[in-house]
């Protein structure tokens, strides 16, 4: 028989876990608080145990612990996690603790953070290899944009990705190729939107219109455009 492995993560909310992964659409197959903690949760041959966290953990960290789940798709899986969430708690939880983040088109994973400062992270099985600080073959802007990418979708840092797209676009606006720059714009519109600063995605947007950008060109940066347009739905 093949061993099996099953995460075992420190619990500091028993109620709010359960709440969020029977949420989530996971099943509550062990519910224990007394004499010691244990919670399990399975879906779909997804198994998450949980047991007392070690004194003075604190969730807010987000260092409490997480596990990786390798899957063959992950649109699915997030798409049913949104409507879960938004049903049981009436909007999407998107800050804070618990949350999930938000998928791109294209994007590989996704995380998810529980009550308690775990983060779980969906990972489609084929993933590509992922090369940290840039492809060597990019240059100027497009090795930014590439940099801004790894912040962005795999370190999950939008204030980071969006300060790097700053400092790259002031350093190469006026020098970048226009499909690069729309790139750009483009992705900054949709970190503004995620961070909730509606006054730079207004300004970046006018921005990005005053380009008129050619059907061609629309045509080379619609994965960005089309970023923006799917998380203003998943957020609405």
């Amino acid at each position: 028989m093949v061993p099996t492995t099953i995460p075992l993560l420190p619990c500091t909310a028993p109620g709010p876990t359960i709440e969020f992964y029977r949420a989530l659409g996971f099943d509550t197959s062990d519910q224990q608080t007394k004499p010691y903690l244990h919670l399990a949760f399975t879906l779909s041959g997804i198994e998450l145990h949980f047991k007392e966290p070690a004194p003075g953990l604190n969730a807010a960290d987000e260092l409490s612990g997480g596990c990786l789940v390798m899957v063959d798709e992950v649109a699915g899986h997030h798409a049913a996690f949104t409507a879960g969430l938004r049903a049981h708690y009436g909007r999407l939880p998107v800050t804070g603790l618990p949350r999930i983040r938000r998928l791109r088109p294209r994007q590989s994973r996704f995380c998810l953070y529980d009550p308690s400062g775990n983060c779980v992270v969906f990972i489609r099985r084929d993933e590509a290899e992922i090369t940290y600080g840039g492809s060597r073959s990019l240059s100027g802007l497009a090795k930014a944009l590439d940099n801004v990418a790894i912040f962005r979708d795999f370190k999950e840092d939008d204030v980071l990705a969006a300060r790097a797209l700053d400092t790259a676009l002031r350093r190469y606006r006026d020098s970048a190729p226009r499909i690069d720059l729309a790139r750009a714009l483009a992705d900054r519109i949709e970190l503004a939107i995620a961070l909730g600063d509606d006054e730079t995605a207004d300004s970046v947007r006018a921005e990005l219109d005053s380009m008129m950008l050619t059907p061609a060109e629309g045509d080379a940066v619609a994965l960005e455009l089309q970023a923006i347009t799917d998380l203003q739905r998943w957020l609405a």
